[in-house]
Protein backbone atom coordinates (compact mmCIF):
# COMPACT_ATOMS: atom_id res chain seq x y z
CA UNK A 1 0.00 0.00 0.00
CA UNK A 2 1.46 3.41 -0.92
CA UNK A 3 2.36 5.73 1.89
CA UNK A 4 0.54 9.02 2.51
CA UNK A 5 3.66 10.79 1.29
CA UNK A 6 3.63 8.85 -2.02
CA UNK A 7 -0.09 9.47 -2.49
CA UNK A 8 0.35 13.18 -1.86
CA UNK A 9 3.23 13.34 -4.32
CA UNK A 10 1.15 11.53 -6.94
CA UNK A 11 -1.73 13.92 -6.39
CA UNK A 12 0.56 16.94 -6.70
CA UNK A 13 2.13 15.64 -9.92
CA UNK A 14 -1.24 14.84 -11.44
CA UNK A 15 -2.65 18.25 -10.52
CA UNK A 16 0.43 19.88 -12.07
CA UNK A 17 -0.08 17.90 -15.28
CA UNK A 18 -3.74 18.85 -15.37
CA UNK A 19 -2.79 22.49 -14.89
CA UNK A 20 -0.51 22.25 -17.91
CA UNK A 21 -3.21 20.54 -19.96
CA UNK A 22 -6.31 22.48 -18.94
CA UNK A 23 -4.96 25.50 -17.10
CA UNK A 24 -5.01 26.12 -13.38
CA UNK A 25 -8.75 26.68 -13.28
CA UNK A 26 -9.30 23.24 -14.79
CA UNK A 27 -6.96 21.70 -12.25
CA UNK A 28 -8.83 23.39 -9.41
CA UNK A 29 -12.17 22.15 -10.72
CA UNK A 30 -10.64 18.68 -10.93
CA UNK A 31 -9.40 18.82 -7.36
CA UNK A 32 -12.71 19.95 -5.88
CA UNK A 33 -15.15 18.11 -8.12
CA UNK A 34 -14.76 14.69 -6.54
CA UNK A 35 -13.20 13.28 -9.69
CA UNK A 36 -9.79 13.23 -8.08
CA UNK A 37 -10.54 10.18 -5.96
CA UNK A 38 -7.96 7.44 -5.44
CA UNK A 39 -9.21 5.14 -8.20
CA UNK A 40 -9.40 7.85 -10.87
CA UNK A 41 -6.09 9.30 -9.80
CA UNK A 42 -4.39 5.91 -9.83
CA UNK A 43 -5.80 5.13 -13.27
CA UNK A 44 -4.54 8.37 -14.81
CA UNK A 45 -1.14 8.06 -13.17
CA UNK A 46 -0.88 4.56 -14.62
CA UNK A 47 -2.03 5.78 -18.05
CA UNK A 48 -0.39 9.19 -18.60
CA UNK A 49 -0.82 8.86 -22.35
CA UNK A 50 -4.49 9.69 -21.82
CA UNK A 51 -3.68 13.25 -20.80
CA UNK A 52 -2.89 14.46 -24.36
CA UNK A 53 -6.14 12.83 -25.53
CA UNK A 54 -8.03 14.60 -22.76
CA UNK A 55 -6.37 17.88 -23.70
CA UNK A 56 -7.31 17.44 -27.35
CA UNK A 57 -10.92 16.62 -26.49
CA UNK A 58 -11.14 19.55 -24.09
CA UNK A 59 -9.72 22.02 -26.62
CA UNK A 60 -12.06 20.69 -29.33
CA UNK A 61 -15.00 21.22 -27.00
CA UNK A 62 -13.92 24.76 -26.13
CA UNK A 63 -13.29 25.62 -29.80
CA UNK A 64 -16.76 24.38 -30.73
CA UNK A 65 -18.25 26.64 -28.04
CA UNK A 66 -16.34 29.64 -29.38
CA UNK A 67 -17.45 28.85 -32.93
CA UNK A 68 -21.08 28.75 -31.82
CA UNK A 69 -20.69 32.18 -30.24
CA UNK A 70 -19.29 33.59 -33.50
CA UNK A 71 -22.39 32.78 -35.52
CA UNK A 72 -22.08 32.48 -39.30
CA UNK A 73 -19.41 35.14 -39.85
CA UNK A 74 -16.54 32.70 -40.32
CA UNK A 75 -18.45 30.98 -43.13
CA UNK A 76 -19.02 34.22 -45.05
CA UNK A 77 -16.17 34.58 -47.57
CA UNK A 78 -14.34 37.65 -48.72
CA UNK A 79 -16.00 38.19 -52.14
CA UNK A 80 -14.41 35.79 -54.61
CA UNK A 81 -12.08 34.02 -52.14
CA UNK A 82 -13.73 30.67 -52.70
CA UNK A 83 -12.74 27.36 -54.27
CA UNK A 84 -15.23 24.87 -55.69
CA UNK A 85 -18.87 25.83 -56.07
CA UNK A 86 -19.39 29.42 -54.81
CA UNK A 87 -23.07 28.58 -54.26
CA UNK A 88 -22.48 25.13 -52.84
CA UNK A 89 -24.64 23.78 -50.03
CA UNK A 90 -21.71 22.15 -48.20
CA UNK A 91 -19.04 24.43 -46.75
CA UNK A 92 -15.47 23.84 -45.66
CA UNK A 93 -13.48 26.77 -44.29
CA UNK A 94 -9.69 26.74 -44.62
CA UNK A 95 -7.26 29.14 -42.94
CA UNK A 96 -4.14 29.17 -45.09
CA UNK A 97 -0.71 30.75 -45.63
CA UNK A 98 1.21 30.53 -48.92
CA UNK A 99 4.51 29.96 -47.12
CA UNK A 100 3.12 27.03 -45.17
CA UNK A 101 4.30 23.69 -46.61
CA UNK A 102 1.43 21.86 -44.92
CA UNK A 103 -1.06 24.13 -46.67
CA UNK A 104 0.56 23.29 -49.98
CA UNK A 105 0.42 19.59 -49.14
CA UNK A 106 -3.28 19.92 -48.29
CA UNK A 107 -4.11 21.48 -51.66
CA UNK A 108 -4.40 18.08 -53.33
CA UNK A 109 -6.83 16.92 -50.63
CA UNK A 110 -9.03 19.98 -51.10
CA UNK A 111 -8.95 19.57 -54.87
CA UNK A 112 -9.97 15.92 -54.53
CA UNK A 113 -12.91 16.82 -52.31
CA UNK A 114 -14.03 19.51 -54.79
CA UNK A 115 -13.75 17.10 -57.72
CA UNK A 116 -15.88 14.52 -55.92
CA UNK A 117 -18.61 16.84 -54.71
CA UNK A 118 -20.07 19.57 -56.95
CA UNK A 119 -21.91 20.97 -53.92
CA UNK A 120 -18.72 21.74 -51.99
CA UNK A 121 -17.84 25.36 -51.32
CA UNK A 122 -14.38 25.96 -49.81
CA UNK A 123 -14.13 29.34 -48.11
CA UNK A 124 -10.49 30.42 -47.93
CA UNK A 125 -9.46 32.66 -45.06
CA UNK A 126 -6.11 34.28 -45.79
CA UNK A 127 -4.11 34.11 -42.58
CA UNK A 128 -0.51 35.27 -43.20
CA UNK A 129 1.43 34.04 -40.17
CA UNK A 130 4.78 33.31 -41.79
CA UNK A 131 7.35 36.02 -42.48
CA UNK A 132 6.73 37.66 -45.84
CA UNK A 133 3.28 36.10 -46.28
CA UNK A 134 1.35 39.35 -45.97
CA UNK A 135 2.24 40.37 -49.54
CA UNK A 136 0.98 37.12 -51.08
CA UNK A 137 -2.20 37.10 -48.97
CA UNK A 138 -3.00 40.65 -50.00
CA UNK A 139 -2.42 39.86 -53.67
CA UNK A 140 -4.64 36.78 -53.35
CA UNK A 141 -7.50 38.92 -52.08
CA UNK A 142 -6.82 41.42 -54.85
CA UNK A 143 -7.10 38.53 -57.30
CA UNK A 144 -10.43 37.61 -55.69
CA UNK A 145 -11.65 41.12 -56.40
CA UNK A 146 -10.91 40.49 -60.08
CA UNK A 147 -12.62 37.09 -60.05
CA UNK A 148 -9.30 35.25 -60.44
CA UNK A 149 -8.71 33.88 -56.98
CA UNK A 150 -8.42 30.21 -57.97
CA UNK A 151 -5.89 30.96 -60.69
CA UNK A 152 -3.70 33.00 -58.34
CA UNK A 153 -4.09 30.50 -55.48
CA UNK A 154 -2.79 27.62 -57.60
CA UNK A 155 -0.06 29.66 -59.26
CA UNK A 156 1.17 31.02 -55.93
CA UNK A 157 1.58 27.58 -54.40
CA UNK A 158 3.23 26.35 -57.60
CA UNK A 159 5.77 29.18 -58.00
CA UNK A 160 6.13 30.77 -54.57
CA UNK A 161 6.57 34.10 -56.35
CA UNK A 162 3.88 36.76 -55.99
CA UNK A 163 4.62 38.64 -59.21
CA UNK A 164 4.88 35.46 -61.27
CA UNK A 165 1.65 34.10 -59.79
CA UNK A 166 -0.18 37.37 -60.45
CA UNK A 167 0.94 37.39 -64.07
CA UNK A 168 0.07 33.71 -64.49
CA UNK A 169 -3.41 34.45 -63.15
CA UNK A 170 -3.79 37.25 -65.69
CA UNK A 171 -4.32 40.04 -63.18
CA UNK A 172 -4.58 43.68 -64.07
CA UNK A 173 -1.46 44.55 -62.09
CA UNK A 174 -2.18 48.24 -61.67
CA UNK A 175 -5.58 47.50 -60.17
CA UNK A 176 -4.29 44.52 -58.21
CA UNK A 177 -1.58 46.56 -56.49
CA UNK A 178 -4.14 49.22 -55.59
CA UNK A 179 -6.59 46.62 -54.25
CA UNK A 180 -3.91 44.75 -52.32
CA UNK A 181 -3.22 47.92 -50.34
CA UNK A 182 -6.90 48.74 -49.83
CA UNK A 183 -8.69 49.05 -46.51
CA UNK A 184 -11.03 46.21 -47.52
CA UNK A 185 -8.11 43.80 -47.77
CA UNK A 186 -6.51 45.07 -44.57
CA UNK A 187 -9.80 44.60 -42.74
CA UNK A 188 -10.23 41.07 -44.09
CA UNK A 189 -6.78 39.94 -42.96
CA UNK A 190 -7.33 41.45 -39.51
CA UNK A 191 -10.71 39.75 -39.29
CA UNK A 192 -9.21 36.38 -40.20
CA UNK A 193 -6.61 36.82 -37.47
CA UNK A 194 -9.40 37.52 -34.97
CA UNK A 195 -11.30 34.43 -36.14
CA UNK A 196 -8.22 32.22 -35.83
CA UNK A 197 -7.44 33.48 -32.32
CA UNK A 198 -11.03 33.11 -31.20
CA UNK A 199 -11.09 29.51 -32.41
CA UNK A 200 -7.82 28.70 -30.67
CA UNK A 201 -5.89 27.95 -33.86
CA UNK A 202 -2.12 28.14 -33.53
CA UNK A 203 -1.03 27.39 -37.08
CA UNK A 204 -2.01 26.67 -40.65
CA UNK A 205 -3.78 24.93 -42.20
CA UNK A 206 -6.80 25.14 -39.93
CA UNK A 207 -10.34 24.16 -40.79
CA UNK A 208 -14.00 24.54 -39.92
CA UNK A 209 -16.57 21.97 -41.04
CA UNK A 210 -20.06 22.44 -39.71
CA UNK A 211 -19.77 23.04 -35.97
CA UNK A 212 -16.27 21.62 -35.72
CA UNK A 213 -13.04 23.65 -35.90
CA UNK A 214 -9.78 21.69 -36.12
CA UNK A 215 -6.18 22.29 -37.10
CA UNK A 216 -3.40 20.62 -39.03
CA UNK A 217 -2.70 18.88 -42.31
CA UNK A 218 -5.15 16.14 -41.38
CA UNK A 219 -5.43 14.58 -44.85
CA UNK A 220 -8.23 13.74 -47.25
CA UNK A 221 -9.93 11.06 -45.15
CA UNK A 222 -10.36 13.23 -42.06
CA UNK A 223 -11.53 16.21 -44.10
CA UNK A 224 -14.09 14.04 -45.87
CA UNK A 225 -15.24 12.56 -42.56
CA UNK A 226 -15.60 16.03 -41.02
CA UNK A 227 -17.73 17.18 -43.95
CA UNK A 228 -19.87 14.03 -43.75
CA UNK A 229 -20.42 14.60 -40.03
CA UNK A 230 -21.35 18.22 -40.70
CA UNK A 231 -23.89 17.14 -43.35
CA UNK A 232 -25.44 14.59 -40.99
CA UNK A 233 -25.76 17.21 -38.27
CA UNK A 234 -27.45 19.56 -40.70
Amino acid sequence: MPSDKTTTLGTTLLTALLALVFGFLGAAVWSYSGLADNRTRAFLLANPDMLPQMAEAYEAQESAKRLAQMGSAVFDPFPGAVLGNPNGSKVLVEFTDYNCPYCEASLKDVDRLIAEDPELKVVIREWPIFEGSDVSSRMALAAAMQGKYRAFHDAMFASGDVTAAAKAAGLDMTQAEKDAASQAVTTEIARNLDFARALGFNGTPAWVAGKTPFGGAVGYDKLKAALAKASEAG
